[in-house]
């Protein structure tokens, strides 16, 4: 076999687009190729050594001393252009000008087009074709950066829009964009009640809507189930964000038409700037979401403000320290005395969940109560309180040397109402503590309109087993008075707000009075709370009125001191 031979058989060998060139004076030679370049698997190779571009990379290669050399190049243009990886490698020198070299050339297009669209679908919303949570986000980074002091005018910070066009932002400092989000607020109802096939039509149609509302420069996204965000240039100051807000309400205010229905679906936005100092994509796509919430409860568009962070991570913090507290059991109860206003005696007390933190020292109730409620801490909180209250009056029991004639009053939460089985927790309670009939539970109207059939399954349940049962706070809330018709409630309990002022207040008087009627045509006891005066005790007593409760005769006590305050005035 000849040497030519040889060589043309080991280019055969090899599975890609392979040829041997000569380099002299900078001019390329073509001397020996394989099937594969010319017309084998990969026609799109065939005359790849006649690119001028390839041709001046070849002769470069052949001018320096490397010995071998690989790199990435597109015959053609990006987007439908044909992708190699190329490889030189310096086979000897013929003369002392002349290089001989071996080109090879991989394919990999179809490996960059798989990997585009891999891509494609990491970044967009499969349903609408928007950029997702993923891009939205890292445009944001891009324009942080780019909006950042000493950039001057943004250069690049663009994305692939909504539209296949492109974002730019227009690098006006730490102002020059903001940040949109929108929460569609009857979706879930919409998907559960009339099917996904609905909810996807909903959401396709939303997002139809919203694109007419952005413009060319600003990025949407769809960043969750019934959440879009948007990047916005501003104009001029935050006003721009505000109006462009209005314009989205405005866009979504029309109906819907799904399945033969028009449904008309409620949005709350929210919007973050940047606050002047080096901000970050993180905090500023958070901001947007703390914001968003905050226009969840107000019904309005809400601008984040600075401050509603450092609250929420305080908040955090309260609640991981109050978690310890309860798994450390540093928590204790105090107790208000109940006093019966035709006779004076002891007729209970209320118990009163108290914190002091060793380092932060006595901790409201108002301040931890709430963020127990919001966490999920009030279940473990509320079972310790229950468990607390009885095993105190027991012991109180035993250092009497028999059954106290008191009863001891716990408040508990909606949230328990809800999701907690308390009549199993106090069935457990009353068998492990001889306080049966000596128990009562202290439940705001709020218990009941979350979920009156379940709140009437625990009251009954509860009222099986013994336990009184009283409506805290009533007159405050928004309850129908026919659930006090349907609930098994033993008492009402007027709030402090008409108590206190009652004497000086017509109003308030008459609300007490209109209470205590009630009360009396329904067969229950009633308690008034806040009783800070002789003359607040003798007119509710007047009145009718069953038991007071307030400084007048006590604030909440320790435990000790508390059946002190009993043995005292039995």
């Amino acid at each position: 076999m000849t040497i030519g031979a040889a060589r043309q058989s080991f280019l055969e060998a090899l599975p890609i687009p392979t040829a041997i060139v000569e380099v002299c004076a900078g001019v390329m030679t073509l001397r020996h190729y394989n099937t594969h370049y010319a017309t084998g698997v990969d026609t799109a190779a065939e005359g790849l050594l006649e690119r001028p571009a390839l041709v001046e990379a070849v002769c470069r290669f052949a001018a320096g001393d490397a010995g071998t050399n690989e790199f990435d190049w597109i015959d053609g243009n990006a987007i439908d252009g044909q992708h190699y990886r190329i490889r030189l490698a310096r086979l000897f020198r013929v003369k002392p000008d002349i290089e001989r070299l071996m080109v090879s050339a991989l394919n990999r297009t179809a490996e960059v087009e798989s990997r585009r669209s891999l891509q494609a679908e990491m970044t967009h919303d499969s349903l609408t074709g928007l950029p997702n949570r993923t891009a939205f986000v890292d445009a944001l980074a891009d324009a942080v950066e780019d909006a950042a002091p000493g950039r001057g005018e943004i250069e690049g910070a663009a994305e692939t829009g909504n539209d296949g066009g492109r974002v730019d932002m227009d690098g006006r400092g730490v102002a020059g964009f903001a940040v949109l989000i929108v929460d569609l607020a009857r979706f879930s109802r919409v998907n559960e009640c009339l099917g996904s096939m609905v909810g996807d039509e909903l959401i396709i149609t939303v997002a139809r809507r919203l694109v007419g509302t952005v413009r060319s420069g600003d990025m949407l996204a769809r960043i969750g189930g019934d959440e879009f965000a948007i990047l916005l240039r501003l104009g001029h100051d935050v006003e721009d964000a505000m109006l462009a807000a209005h314009r989205i309400q405005a866009a979504l205010a029309a109906p819907f038409r799904l399945s033969e229905m028009e449904i008309r679906v409620d949005c709350a936005i929210g919007c973050a700037v940047p606050d002047g100092q080096a901000p970050q994509a993180g905090d500023l796509f958070r901001n947007a979401q703390f914001a968003v919430k905050r226009a969840k409860l107000s019904g309005r568009i809400e601008l984040f403000q600075p401050g509603e962070v450092n609250a929420v991570r305080r908040q955090f913090r309260l609640e991981t320290e109050l978690r310890r507290a309860i798994e450390n059991d540093r928590l204790t109860l105090a107790f208000q005395p109940l006093i019966d206003l035709r006779t004076g005696a002891i007729s209970g007390f209320e118990a009163l969940a108290r914190w002091h933190d060793p380092q932060r020292g006595p901790i409201e109730p108002s301040e931890f109560i709430p963020v127990a409620e919001e966490s999920g801490l009030i279940l473990p909180l509320g079972r310790w309180a229950i468990a607390a209250a009885a095993r105190t009056l027991a012991g109180w029991d035993r250092t009497a040397g028999h059954r106290m004639p008191v009863n001891v009053c716990v408040n508990i939460s909606a949230v328990q109402i809800q999701r907690d089985d308390v009549s199993a927790t106090v069935a457990a309670v009353l068998g492990a503590h001889d306080v049966a009939g000596r128990l009562k539970l202290e439940l705001t109207e709020s218990c009941i309109v979350a979920d009156p059939e379940r709140a009437m399954r625990v009251l009954h349940a509860l009222k099986e087993q013994d336990v009184r049962i009283a409506m805290d706070d009533f007159g405050t809330g928004y309850s129908s008075l026919a659930y006090l018709q349907k609930l098994p409630i033993d008492e009402l309990k007027i709030d402090r707000s008409f108590v206190t002022p009652m004497l000086r207040d017509r109003d308030s008087l008459a609300i007490v009075r209109a209470v205590l009627s009630l009360a009396a045509a329904l067969g229950m006891s009633t308690t008034a709370e806040g009783v800070e005066t002789m003359e607040l005790a003798q007119t509710l007593s007047a009145l009718g009125c069953t038991l007071g409760q307030g400084w007048y005769y006590g604030r909440p006590l320790t435990a000790e001191a508390a059946y002190a305050y009993w043995a005292a005035r039995c």
